[in-house]
C-alpha cells in the first residue's frame, strides 16, 4: 500500500493500514521545511504514534475485550505486523511515485490537501500501474465523478478486463473520497437532539440513536438493531463519549442478545431506519425575497398609514361634493400629487380637502424614495450575507467555513435545522454557500468579545467549532460556556491527548452540558483504508471515540457468510449483515435494500449485504491476507 499526503490525514490513514489491516506501507510526505506548519504535524505524528501502538495491543490480545473487537484473534495472529517506510518528496512526481513502488503496489492513496495535486499524481499513477486500485481525496464532488469514471476506463482499455482492473471483480479500480463528506453527517447530528449518528445507504438515512438504559419494568426498542453498548455513565451525566478511554468500561461494539440482556445501567445505540432525509429549500430562499422581507416592518406601517389617508380623503370629498366614488378617488390623487387645478371658486370643504391632500402628497414622497431605496437595498443583500434575524433562538452556531464547516452547514440545512455561521474571512470557501442558503453570517474573529454575542449565542441550541485552530475552538467553547454554562457544544480536536484533558475538563466544570470532540481524520481514515482494501464503505458511525464501519460487500469469496444463515454469520464485537440487496429480478419490484432479515435466511454467493462491522471486524472479513490464507 501507497500513501501520499500532506496533512494529519496521511498518517492516521497508514496507521490504520498498518495497525488494523496489517499491510506494508509507503508513506510519502513532503520535506519536513515544506510539511503543515507545527503544532500541527507534532500533533498528527503523536496521534498516529499512539493509534499505532493501541492498535498492536489490541490485535495482539485475544478475548473479547469489549472495546469493539472481534472477539477471535486477528486475521494473521502470529503473524509479523505491517511496517510503514517513509520517504520524503516535494511532489508525487514520476521518479518519486516509482521509488515508493506504486508500479507492484496493490493501492494508492492521494490524500493531498490540493485536488490538483491528487489528480495529477492519479492520471500518473494509472499510467505506471493500470491495475492499481486508486482512492482519491478531492473536495469538488461533481469533478470527482468525472475523474472515477476517466480512470476506470483508462484501466479498462490498459487491461482489457474490467474485472481484472481492480477492486476483485467489482469492475471498479478508482474510488473518490472527501474527508469533509464523511466526518459531515456525524459533526452535524453531533448537534442535534434524537440524531446522534447518521448514514446514508442506497439513498436511505440511517439513524443511530442513543438510548438511555431502561427503567425497570420498561422493555427497550432495538430498533432495527443494537450496534452498541455505550460506556458505564453513572459518574457520568453527560456521557462519555468525549475521548478515547474516558469512561470506566469503555463501548462495546456488536453485542450479541445475551450481552445486551445481560447490560444494566448502561446505555445502548440502536439503528433506526427513517425514509425522510430533509426538506428541498423553498424557492424563494434563491430567487425574489417575498414582500415581508422586501420593505421593514416600519415602512410597510408608513406606506399603510398614508394609504388609509388616501382612503379617508377621498371618502370625505365624495361626502362634501356629493361626487361619484371613483371620480372623488381620482380627484384626490389629482390633489395629492399637486397637479389638479386649485380650488379657488369651490366651497370651503373642497378647499380644506385639497390642502390636506397637498399635505398628505408632501408626506408621501419621501416615503416612497425610502421604499424605493430599501428595495434596491434588499435585492442588492439578496446576494450577500444576511445578518441574525431579531428573536432567533434554539439555533446551531457555526464556527468556521472552511471545507469541514460548508459540508456541515449544507448536512444542517438538508435537515431545516436553523443555523448562525460566524467566520473571520469573507473570501472563504464557504462563503458562497452561506448565500445560496440564506443563511446569516457574523463575520469577525470569534476569539474578538462581541462576536458570539452578534450571532445570539446566549439563545443558540448548540455550538458546532469547526476551525482548523484547536485553540481556537476551545477559547470558543469556553466563553461560550461561560456566558451559558448549559449550552452543548462540539469542538473539533485533533490531538487525542489533547481531547481527552479538554473533555474530562469541560465535563468536570459543567457536569449538566454535553460536550463532545471529534477528529476529522479519525473519522475519515477508516473510509479511506476500506477503500483501498477495494470495498465499498457506505459510510461511519462514531460510538464514543471508536468508530463503526457500513460497507457494502458481495457475499461470493467469503467462507464466513456464503452458506450460512443470517444468525449464523453474526460475530459478535466483529461484523453483523443489517441488509440484503435485492432487484426486480427477484420478484420484488424495483431494486432496493430489504431490512429486519430473519435469521434463517441463508446467504448465497450472488447475493450483496449490507453490514455493520469494526474496523478490525471488517480487516479480518475482508483483508487480503486473510483472502489469502482461505485461497491456500
Amino acid at each position: 500500500m501507497v500513501v501520499c499526503g500532506d496533512d494529519g490525514l496521511a498518517h492516521r490513514l497508514a496507521a490504520e493500514l498498518r495497525g488494523v489491516y496489517r499491510e506494508q506501507v509507503t508513506l510519502v510526505v513532503p520535506p519536513s521545511g515544506r510539511r503543515v506548519p507545527q503544532p500541527v504535524v507534532g500533533r498528527a505524528r503523536a496521534a498516529s504514534a499512539a493509534l499505532l501502538d493501541m492498535v498492536s495491543a489490541a490485535v495482539n490480545r485475544s478475548g473479547n475485550n469489549g472495546n469493539g473487537g472481534s472477539g477471535n484473534a486477528a486475521p494473521g495472529t502470529g503473524e509479523p505486523n505491517g511496517t510503514v517506510r517513509e520517504l520524503e518528496a516535494a511532489e508525487p512526481t514520476d521518479d518519486v511515485l516509482a521509488e515508493a513502488g506504486v508500479d507492484r503496489a496493490a493501492a494508492l492513496a492521494l490524500v493531498y490537501d490540493d485536488d490538483e495535486t491528487n489528480i495529477r499524481a492519479a492520471l500518473t499513477a494509472r499510467r505506471l500501474n493500470p491495475r492499481l486500485r486508486l482512492v482519491l481525496r478531492l473536495y469538488n464532488r461533481r469533478l470527482g465523478q468525472h475523474i472515477e469514471e476517466l480512470l476506470d476506463q483508462s484501466a479498462t482499455l490498459a487491461t482489457g478486463d474490467a474485472r481484472d482492473s481492480g477492486l476483485d471483480g467489482a469492475g471498479t479500480s478508482t474510488t473518490v473520497l472527501s474527508d469533509a463528506d464523511t466526518a459531515a453527517p456525524a459533526l452535524a447530528a453531533t448537534a442535534l437532539v434524537g440524531t446522534s449518528k447518521v448514514v446514508e445507504a442506497d439513498g436511505l438515512l440511517l439513524r443511530a440513536v442513543e438510548r438511555q438504559p431502561p427503567r425497570p419494568g420498561e422493555v427497550a426498542d432495538p430498533g432495527l438493531c443494537t450496534l452498541a453498548l455505550l460506556s458505564a455513565t453513572s459518574n457520568d451525566p453527560a456521557g462519555a463519549d468525549g475521548s478515547e478511554g474516558s469512561g470506566d468500561q469503555g463501548p462495546q461494539l456488536l453485542p450479541d442478545a445475551a450481552a445486551v440482556e445481560a447490560a444494566t445501567g448502561r446505555g445502548t445505540v440502536a439503528l433506526e431506519h427513517v425514509s425522510y432525509s430533509g426538506p428541498p429549500l423553498p424557492t424563494a430562499r434563491a430567487g425574489v425575497p417575498p414582500f415581508g422581507e422586501l420593505f421593514s416592518r416600519r415602512l410597510r406601517w408608513s406606506l399603510a398609514g398614508l394609504g388609509a389617508c388616501v382612503v379617508a380623503l377621498a371618502v370625505a370629498l365624495m361626502v362634501v361634493t356629493d361626487d361619484h366614488p371613483l371620480h372623488a378617488t381620482y380627484v384626490t390623487l389629482l390633489d395629492l400629487f399637486s397637479i389638479n387645478e386649485p380650488a379657488h371658486n369651490d366651497d370651503t370643504g373642497r378647499q380644506i380637502l385639497q390642502l390636506l391632500s397637498g399635505f398628505v402628497g408632501l408626506l408621501l414622497l419621501p416615503v416612497l424614495l425610502a421604499a424605493v431605496l430599501e428595495a434596491l437595498g434588499t435585492f442588492r443583500s439578496a446576494s450577500t450575507v444576511r445578518k441574525p434575524p431579531r428573536g432567533l433562538g434554539g439555533h446551531v452556531v457555526l464556527l468556521g467555513l472552511g471545507k469541514i464547516g460548508t459540508r456541515v452547514l449544507t448536512r444542517l440545512r438538508e435537515m431545516d435545522i436553523p443555523v448562525v455561521c460566524v467566520e473571520a474571512d469573507p473570501e472563504a470557501r464557504g462563503m458562497a454557500t452561506a448565500r445560496r442558503l440564506r443563511v446569516p453570517v457574523v463575520l469577525g474573529d470569534v476569539t474578538q468579545e462581541g462576536v458570539l454575542e452578534a450571532a445570539k449565542i446566549h439563545r443558540a441550541h448548540s455550538l458546532l467549532a469547526l476551525t482548523s485552530v484547536d485553540t481556537t475552538n476551545l477559547e470558543a467553547v469556553l466563553y461560550a460556556r461561560s456566558v451559558r454554562s448549559g449550552l452543548r457544544v462540539v469542538l473539533r480536536l485533533y490531538d487525542d491527548d489533547f481531547a481527552t484533558a479538554v473533555y474530562r475538563t469541560l465535563r468536570a466544570a459543567h457536569p449538566g452540558a454535553l460536550t463532545r470532540s471529534r477528529s476529522v481524520t479519525h473519522l475519515s481514515a477508516p473510509a479511506f483504508a476500506g477503500a483501498m482494501m477495494g470495498r465499498q464503505i457506505l459510510g461511519a458511525i462514531p460510538v464514543e471515540r471508536r468508530v463503526l464501519l457500513f460497507a457494502a460487500v458481495e457475499v461470493a469469496g467469503h467462507p464466513q457468510l456464503e452458506g450460512k444463515t443470517v444468525g449464523e454469520a453474526f460475530r459478535a464485537g466483529a461484523w453483523r449483515v443489517l441488509a440484503l440487496e435485492v432487484s426486480g429480478e427477484r420478484g420484488t419490484g424495483e431494486p432496493g435494500l430489504v431490512w429486519e432479515l430473519p435469521e434463517t435466511y441463508v446467504l448465497r454467493g450472488e447475493d450483496r449485504v449490507v453490514l455493520a462491522a469494526t474496523r478490525r471486524g471488517l480487516a479480518e472479513l475482508l483483508g487480503r491476507r486473510a483472502r489469502q490464507r482461505t485461497d491456500s
